[in-house]
Parts: structure tokens; C-alpha cells; sequence
């Protein structure tokens, strides 16, 4: 089966070098064709060319005048949760910081109380009704982390349906094992022994039902240590995991330099850096992975991503989706935020969310550039004037179709 897209105004991010991801200044090489029309065949792009060289197709989807480029690609999600926390942003508005608010049971172990008790198949609902919103808001693939469980039992109940949502969603959805997300309440003075049941216990469990594709620690004052990280990402290596880790959000640590040693795909948030830690990413392979849905929400610093960028690094832009700390999945306001708070162009944001997000999850042999052979993951705008409005006019829904496996996703 043959789909012509046509009346295409412009296709934003074709990529004819096959390239994994674009580092630093490569970010804001985005070019672009003209009165355009792409093909699909199979589910994937098979062609694309100017007005007036159209070839034959078995089915046509007038674009009228919109813009065409790839699904965003969310590499960093918290999807699978219980319950909502606006009592706890209420707290905040009246004085209380995020570090407090965890410190009275609160946070992460809040969400974790209310997991426990919900049923897998409640969980599947709820996180099905999100994901479903998201790709109609243009995601076409996306990561999905456990961490609200903080147990055995209910660590692997997040995974399970997260691998759920894969089965029965079009789109592609890796998995992170989080169950260094927070200290549980019955180890809070028994650090070594939560280590040791996540390495001895919960690995092995996840590794044997094949529930998760990453490992994952919250590395930060009050949460995991650098070394308790380390201890982690080696007993993930061990059971065939690479990792994608929590770092450098309210503190540096040290962390950067641990993650690149052991070849960490992606390190997020980065909100705190140091020029040493900077530095140390740039020269690396390992992703930086900016969530300024967060920064917004908490009113923390936002990532660095000019200096990033400057220095050569590899950068991506992801929600980090979850009810405490960005409850928003939308990657279109994260690439507004990635403009006007970070200071990215808007092809330099593009890009981090679609190539270098799908990089971020490696993915991007298929998704995240237009490209022969690519999944046919694509967005379809309105009539816009230019890329830019796409962050400029922040807090519209500018998209007329979201295609996946090229078919209009409803």
C-alpha cells in the first residue's frame, strides 16, 4: 500500500547522512524541502520530492498547506502512575520546597504508597488514557520508567504494564528499571540493604521476565550516592542493561564522570552543572538529556543547553512525565520552553526532540528524521508561516495530523 502526502508546504529535518544523533552545533543543521510531497509504502517513508514530480499511490492525504516533520520522541517519562499530587503543588505555592515536602513523606514515596495499592489493570487504564493523548499531541515514541513501586512486587507490576501498553499501542515504548527512585520507608536507615535487594532481587526478576531495557538511579543528596549508583549501573550491566540516569538536578556530585565511565546512554535533568561536568559530557557519547517541563514546574534552574551545545555535547529535550514534578507530557511545550528559557533555536529543539531523543533511546536507525526507510511517524501541521512559530506561538495545537506506521492515528 502506497500514501502520498501532498500540498505539503515544507518538510522540516531531512537527514540524507544516516547519522545516530546530532552533536552540538549540528543540532541547528535542519534542512528542509519546499512545496513537497513524501511517500509512504509499508508503514515507512519510501520517497519524497518537490511539487510537480509526484509519483502514483494507492491512497492521498492532502496536507493543505501544513508542515511536515517526525513525531517527537519523549526519552524520558514516569507514564505508569496512581493518583495525581496537586495536593503537594498546592504545599509549594504556600512555601514548602520540593525537599521538604519529601522529607515529611511526601514526593516519591507518596506516589510509591499509592502504587502499591493499585491493581495492574487500574494502572493500564490510566497510564492507556495518557499515552493515547500524548501521540495524538504528536509523540511517536517514547520511555517509560518503573521507580513508584519500590518493592519487588510492585516495581515489576509498573514494568509489566508498561510492556503492556507496547503490545497493544502502535508506537515504540522502551522501558527503565527505577527502583533506585527513593530510599522506601522500611530502609530509610537501611540504605545497603534496599541497594542490596534492588542488585540480589529485583534485577534478576526484571532481567528473567525481560520487563526493562535500562537501569536507572535517582543520583542526588538525599537519594542515591554516587557510589550506591555505581554499585547499580554495574549489577544492571550485569544483567544486560545499560543505563539512563537521574543526575545532577538540585546538586553535582560527580556523577557525570561515573555515568560516561561506564558509557551511560543518557544522563537527565542537568540543571546544576559544572564546568568540569560539562566539559566531561562534551567529550563523551553518552546523551544530556534536558527537562525544562520540570525547571518550569519547580522553579529550579534550567539546563544549560547553550553551553552544552557551544561545547559540542550531544543534547536531547523529554517531559519527564510524572504527577510530582512535571505533570505534563507535551513535547510541544517543551520545545517552546527549550527557546525561550534555554535559549535553543527553534531547529537546534526540533532536532533534540526528535533525532537525539530517539538516540536517547536507541532508536534512531528508525525514528526522529525524515529519511528513506524510516518509520512514517510524522507530524502534519496547519498552515503556519515558518519552524519558528512552532515554539513561538507556545500554548496552541498546531498539528492537524499525527501519522503512525503511516496512518492517521484517531
Amino acid at each position: 500500500m502506497k500514501t502520498l502526502i501532498h500540498n505539503i508546504s515544507l518538510i522540516l529535518h531531512i537527514d540524507q547522512n544516516k547519522r545516530k544523533h546530532k552533536r552540538g552545533k549540528e543540532l541547528g543543521d535542519f534542512p528542509t524541502t519546499e512545496n513537497a510531497w513524501l511517500l509512504m509504502e509499508d508503514g515507512k517513508i519510501a520517497d519524497y520530492g518537490t511539487k510537480g514530480s509526484e509519483p502514483a499511490a494507492d491512497e492521498k492525504i492532502d496536507a493543505k498547506g501544513g508542515m511536515l516533520l517526525p513525531t517527537w520522541v519523549d526519552s524520558h517519562t514516569h507514564l505508569v502512575y496512581a493518583g495525581t499530587r496537586e495536593d503537594e503543588f498546592a504545599k509549594r505555592l504556600h512555601g514548602m520546597t520540593y525537599e521538604q515536602i519529601a522529607n515529611e513523606g511526601g514526593g516519591i514515596l507518596n506516589s510509591a504508597r499509592k502504587l502499591r495499592s493499585a491493581s495492574e489493570e487500574e494502572l493500564y487504564e490510566a497510564a492507556a488514557g495518557r499515552l493515547d493523548e500524548l501521540i495524538k499531541l504528536g509523540t511517536g515514541a517514547i520511555e517509560i520508567k518503573s521507580g513508584y513501586g519500590l518493592t519487588t512486587e510492585s516495581e515489576v507490576k509498573i514494568l509489566r504494564v508498561a510492556r503492556k501498553l507496547a503490545e497493544n499501542f502502535p508506537i515504540p515504548i522502551k522501558t527503565s528499571f527505577l527502583g533506585a527512585h527513593a530510599f522506601p520507608e522500611e530502609f530509610k536507615d537501611d540504605h545497603a540493604g534496599y541497594v542490596k535487594q534492588i542488585v540480589e532481587e529485583m534485577l534478576p526478576k526484571i532481567t528473567e521476565e525481560k520487563l526493562a531495557d535500562y537501569v536507572d538511579v535517582f543520583c542526588e543528596k538525599g537519594y542515591f550516592s554516587t557510589e550506591e549508583m555505581e554499585d547499580i549501573i554495574v549489577a544492571g550491566n550485569e544483567n544486560g542493561l545499560k543505563s539512563k540516569l537521574h543526575v545532577n538536578q538540585f546538586n553535582s556530585l560527580g556523577a557525570i564522570e561515573i555515568s560516561v565511565k561506564h558509557d551511560a546512554v543518557s544522563v537527565d535533568h542537568l540543571e546544576v552543572m559544572t564546568d568540569e561536568d560539562v566539559a566531561i559530557l562534551a567529550k563523551s557519547d553518552t546523551i544530556g538529556t534536558l527537562l525544562p517541563g520540570c525547571s518550569l514546574f519547580l522553579e529550579i534552574p534550567y539546563g544549560p543547553a547553550r553551553e552544552l551545545i557551544d561545547k559540542n555535547a550531544i543534547v536531547a529535550l523529554a517531559t519527564d512525565y510524572n504527577p510530582g514534578s512535571s505533570p505534563s507530557g507535551n513535547m510541544n511545550l517543551v520545545v517552546s520552553l527549550a527557546t525561550f528559557k534555554m535559549k535553543m533555536t527553534p531547529e537546534e529543539a526540533i532536532s533534540a526532540a526528535t533525532l537525539n531523543g530517539a538516540a536517547a533511546i536507541e532508536l534512531s536507525d528508525e525514528l526522529g528524521s525524515i529519511e528513506k526507510g524510516k518509520r512514517a511517524n510524522l507530524i502534519i501541521t496547519k498552515p503556519l508561516s515558518s519552524p519558528s512559530f512552532l515554539p513561538y506561538n507556545f500554548g496552541h495545537n498546531h498539528i492537524e495530523h499525527v501519522l503512525i506506521n503511516g496512518k492517521i492515528y484517531e
